[in-house]
């Protein structure tokens, strides 16, 4: 695959698997024995149902998810991305209850791509930044 399609591949996950909650897409996009490198804790495993897995717990404690890819860079077999994760906390998520607040989170993602599938993951969020708009910790000044 080209690098322009390796990056229609990420942004179609996060459209229709993350905003769109098309859960079976997942499957289509990712390899079943693709790597996770960012632990979610809870989650082990590999391949699509470990993703599946993910985006059900971030669904149902923030339904109205929405992913937004702000920058996309691809060389050889490798997509990055820039994006914001915003929504509102409707619903328990690592044991915190529902806050009804809204949260705006940066991360970056790398994608491997083979055969026209995801077969590695790494990301970086910044859940500090998350913790700190649920008020879960506080906000330093």
């Amino acid at each position: 695959m080209s690098t322009e399609e390796n990056k229609v591949l990420l942004q179609r996950f996060y459209d229709e698997v993350f905003n769109q909650g098309n859960l079976d897409v997942a499957d289509e996009l990712i390899a079943a024995d693709a790597v996770e490198h960012e632990a979610f804790p809870g989650l082990e495993g590999s391949g699509p149902e470990v993703a599946k897995q993910f985006i059900t717990i971030i669904r149902r404690a923030f339904p109205d998810v929405r992913v937004q890819a702000h920058d996309m860079i691809a060389q050889g077999d490798r997509v990055a991305a820039r994006i914001t994760f915003t929504g509102t906390h409707q619903g328990e998520f690592l044991g915190i209850p529902a806050t009804g607040k809204q949260i705006e989170v940066g991360t970056m993602d790398i994608v491997r791509v083979a055969n026209g599938k995801m077969v590695e993951h790494w990301g970086i969020t910044d859940n500090l930044t998350m913790m700190q708009q649920l008020g879960v910790v506080p906000t330093p000044g």
